[in-house]
């Protein structure tokens, strides 16, 4: 429960400082064109909301529902504001009586807030911590590949060094986004330079989503610790063993481990307790340390399917490099970093229109989770600048009710010179609020059967 308060912390005080931030872009244009802003909320305020004070004509207000906030713009036709409010007199202070530039500029606000915010933030991550990382050529036990990778070349140990035209000095996801688009790989292996030839049309959710990853840090099954008075305690593992099988089946790394672990989970939901009971009792083969005899011993897992293993985590005795950055030197390199960021997420959005991708649709309760159950500073502010640049970015789509939904249609108005009626945009707003409860709810359904089931 502690890890669960902590995460949904770390969620809510960053979607309010990015909900603040993104209506303080609207608001800022507005007050610049002279726009009369009359409300802004923190949170949605369905049936019911807290004044905290006033300001300038502005009335601040705290709602309970904390899917996002707003603005109330005079003079604007939103979720706000109905068309029929305005049959009155254009007064000079509202936002239709603006010209559509000033407009524009005023609907963009949030967006253009988001991205800098989310640039700034890269750039001052690395100001104040550095960049550090684990050098490909550092990784002496190298990857850990999928039977799909296997049959394309790669072997177990490979340490992935480029592709096409790509040189790593770090493994990262980004190394299989392009690993799914490349038509050659070069990995060391053995001291030696290998290339494997790809096929160029790999789908990536499929490269994660298979058990084992298409490619993953090799990592031996090396026991780091053993929790007291549990199965592995009591079979008489220890500290630094290493384990060689389990249920029969040779294991060598963590990952080939973890696969079969999570056959036996799969098996064991489907069957009665005797069946359980028989399942939870089985072998695990071990070579003590500094030894490569294989004693094999009997073990009775917890009714949970528990053991009691700590895993040796090999990333921390690999040798790390760290990039520092001065104030000047950080600002170019947040700003690559975001844009690499940014790109990387909207060439992933091809997958959405896949069953695989349109069951990956997560709403709170995925991006809570993103977030560490222990409080980080640098990874609070790392995601806080991702999701300031989806934020961005899906704001700025056209569809109606959005930021990007008033873009457009103040494009099509300073293309064309015809402005949309009042009613028009009421209609569209109402259409793509359906729209977006729609997916809203899909993406809550994802949450609940991902996190559940």
């Amino acid at each position: 429960m502690e890890v669960f308060f902590i995460k949904a912390l770390q969620l809510i005080l960053c979607l309010s400082l990015l909900i603040v931030l993104h209506e303080g872009g609207h608001f800022f244009f507005a007050k610049l064109f002279g726009v009369r802003v009359e409300k802004f909320c923190l949170f949605f305020d369905p049936w019911k909301s807290w004044k905290l004070f006033s300001y300038k004509g502005t009335n601040y207000h705290l709602g309970w529902l904390p899917l996002g906030g707003y603005v109330s713009i005079a003079g604007m036709v939103d979720e706000t504001t109905k068309a029929d409010e305005l049959n009155k007199e254009v007064q000079t202070w509202e936002f239709r009586a603006k010209p559509a530039w000033q407009r524009l500029l005023i609907m963009l606000g949030g967006v253009l807030v988001n991205f800098i915010i989310a640039l700034f933030l890269y750039a001052m991550i690395l100001f104040v911590w550095g960049e550090e990382y684990t050098p490909v050529r550092n990784m002496t036990h190298g990857l850990a590949f999928s039977e799909q990778a296997h049959s394309l070349g790669f072997r177990d140990g490979d340490i992935l060094l480029s592709t096409d035209d790509k040189t790593y000095d770090r493994f990262s996801v980004n190394c299989i986004r392009d690993l799914s688009e490349a038509h050659s790989a070069m990995v060391l292996r053995q001291g030696k330079e290998v290339e494997i030839a790809l096929p160029g049309d790999l789908n990536m959710l499929d490269m994660l989503g298979e058990q084992p990853p298409f490619v993953a840090v090799l990592r031996p099954s090396v026991v780091d610790s053993i929790l007291p008075n549990s199965p592995a305690a009591k079979a008489g593992i220890a500290a630094g063993d290493t384990l060689r099988s389990f249920r029969g089946k040779p294991i060598t790394t963590w990952n080939a481990f973890e696969y079969e672990y999570g056959r036996l989970c799969d098996e064991l939901k489907d069957v009665s307790h005797a069946d359980s009971v028989r399942l939870l009792t089985t072998t695990i083969g071990v070579s003590r340390k500094g030894s490569h005899t294989i004693d094999t011993l009997s073990i009775r897992l917890t009714d949970e399917a528990q053991i009691g293993v700590i895993k040796q985590d090999v990333m921390a005795h690999y040798k790390t490099a760290k990039n520092e950055y001065g104030l000047l030197e950080s600002i170019p390199a947040g700003v690559r970093h975001g844009i690499n960021v940014l790109c990387g997420y909207v060439d992933d959005l091809k997958y959405l229109f896949t069953k695989k991708g349109a069951q990956s649709v997560g709403s709170f309760g995925a991006i809570g989770n993103l977030f560490p159950s222990v409080w980080n500073w640098g990874r609070f502010w790392e995601l806080t600048a991702f999701i300031s640049l989806i934020l961005a970015f899906m704001n700025v789509l056209p569809i109606p009710a959005l930021d990007g939904g008033h873009v457009f249609f103040l494009l099509v108005e300073v293309i064309t010179g015809r402005k949309p009626s009042d009613k028009f945009m009421e209609r569209a707003g109402t259409i793509g609020m359906v729209l977006l409860l729609a997916l809203m709810a899909f993406a809550i359904f994802n949450d609940f059967r991902n996190f559940v089931f």
